[in-house]
């Protein structure tokens, strides 16, 4: 006995994937990526610099990752070239800057690094601007 049909498992999926974008990509937008937009000057001196290239540049590149990729992302338009710079921002934080902190402290980022790893892989579903403006289903 089939309990739903294809197009209900297709409607859920799409809906699960705007909601994934939503959540994810609205709270890390409104408040990671805004923060660091309108705190840029302050923030830019002392910003953590896993990596090496500089507190500026490491500060600059995580604001494009979740100010505009995320917004990219939360209106599903070129959604997995967007979320690449997400996931490669997430897994700095994850295994560059807090690698040997408990998991209490990278928690959120890991949790976002999962989420963008998801939306990259299944892309942005049918309810998305990639859609329209691609006609994709």
């Amino acid at each position: 006995m089939q309990l739903m049909n294809d197009r209900t498992k297709t409607f859920l999926a799409n809906s699960g994937l705007l909601l994934l974008r939503l959540v994810f990509g609205g709270i890390l937008v409104s408040v990671h990526g805004w923060d660091k937009l309108i705190h840029f000057g302050q923030m830019a001196g002392n910003f953590p610099n896993p990596i090496g290239l500089g507190s500026h540049w490491s500060l600059a590149l995580v604001t494009f990752a979740e100010f505009f990729c995320g917004i990219a992302v939360v209106l599903g338009f070129a959604t997995r070239l967007a979320a690449f710079p997400l996931i490669v921002s997430m897994s700095v934080a994850v295994f560059f800057q807090h690698a040997h902190d408990p998991f209490k402290i990278k928690e959120l980022a890991v949790l976002y690094l999962g989420a963008f790893v998801i939306v990259f892989l299944l892309g942005a579903g049918r309810f998305s601007l990639d859609a329209i403006l691609f006609k994709r289903r």
